[in-house]
């Protein structure tokens, strides 16, 4: 007989009403469960985090779903999400974490308390390799034990966030389930190589511009409106896209065209920039955690990396002059 899964366990009561619970039928292990199926969103990841199949998973989350009588999580468009009970119990339960977590550097004998288990992180792929990589890695080396897991994607976050603990997004997230700040801005602006330039000459104004071919996103797959060419060029479309801006970067280092780049990293090639004072277009980078993962301490840790290293490099995000 197959085990059954969380979804096929309906509640006993719904979320809002009250029940008595009994303590001593609650195992307190099935709370780590639920812990990693909230910070992963999948059931085979979580099974991967704490080594064991996803079907011990599934199962022991429904045995919690039904001593408790509420309906723990749901799944959703990617991948499982915490119901509101869900997250309140999610977030109790992280006392109980910790607490083994110092029983056992205790038992290690460390004079400091090391971080562990899995942080899942996203951002988008210029960002969250320019930026986010590096602060990740000075986490990591300070805490070994610790498993951080980067998913680089431009896209907006979903209503009902799932599949990360942390995420760094283009724009300002609307969702009531995470807690933001804004982290830093960053600048765009118009890039080509000196071979294009000598082929086909230099833009002097922005009606020139719409002489020579644009590179940037896919408009009819992007999914983050602060990025829409229309809002920044309008009436211009793209000659070569990519969802990925590292492609971007390098059609424009080849002289495809000019390329709408951020100037993190177009700084780091010998890009030209072009018509700096028309075109400066500068975007927010806000840091988004899901409630339920604010108080842990591998997240905190990451957040104030994450800090500090746009901090650091501020110049590189929002240079002080352009190239010439």
């Amino acid at each position: 007989m197959h085990p059954r899964s969380p979804d096929e366990n309906p509640a006993q009561q719904p979320a809002d009403s009250h029940r008595a619970v009994d303590p001593r039928k609650l195992r307190a292990d099935d709370l780590r469960y639920l812990l990693a199926v909230s910070r992963t969103g999948r059931l085979v990841t979580a099974a991967d985090a704490l080594g064991v199949d996803h079907t011990t998973v599934s199962r022991r989350i429904a045995a919690l779903e039904k001593s408790l009588g509420v309906r723990l999580i749901e799944r959703g468009t990617e991948g499982w999400t915490l119901t509101d009970i869900g997250r309140a119990v999610s977030e109790s339960a992280r006392a109980i974490e910790e607490a083994i977590d110092s029983v056992a550097d205790t038992v290690a004998g460390q004079d400091s308390p090391s971080l562990h288990g899995t942080v899942r992180v996203s951002a988008p792929d210029g960002f969250g390799t320019a930026f986010a990589t590096p602060a990740l890695v000075r986490v990591r080396r300070r805490h070994p034990r610790l498993q951080v897991e980067l998913i680089t994607a431009t896209r907006q976050l979903a209503l009902r966030p799932s599949g990360f603990d942390l995420a760094l997004v283009i724009g300002v997230p609307a969702s009531i389930r995470l807690v933001t700040e804004h982290l830093t801005d960053y600048t765009l602006g118009l890039y080509a190589c000196d071979d294009y330039l000598t082929k086909y000459g230099r833009p002097e104004t922005v009606a020139e511009l719409r002489e020579h071919p644009l590179i940037f996103y896919i408009e009819s797959m992007l999914q983050v409106s602060d990025l829409d060419i229309e809002r920044h060029l309008p009436g211009m479309t793209p000659a070569f896209s990519s969802t990925n801006v590292f492609a971007q970067l390098e059609a424009t280092q080849r002289g495809a065209g000019i390329g709408v780049l951020p100037a993190f990293l177009a700084q780091r090639t010998q890009l030209r920039r072009l018509l700096p004072d028309e075109i400066d277009i500068r975007l927010p980078i806000t840091l988004a955690v899901r409630r339920e993962a604010v108080t842990h301490p591998a997240v905190r840790a990451l957040w104030t990396a994450l800090r500090h290293e746009v901090a650091e490099r501020a110049d590189e995000l929002m240079p002080n002059g352009p190239m010439s």
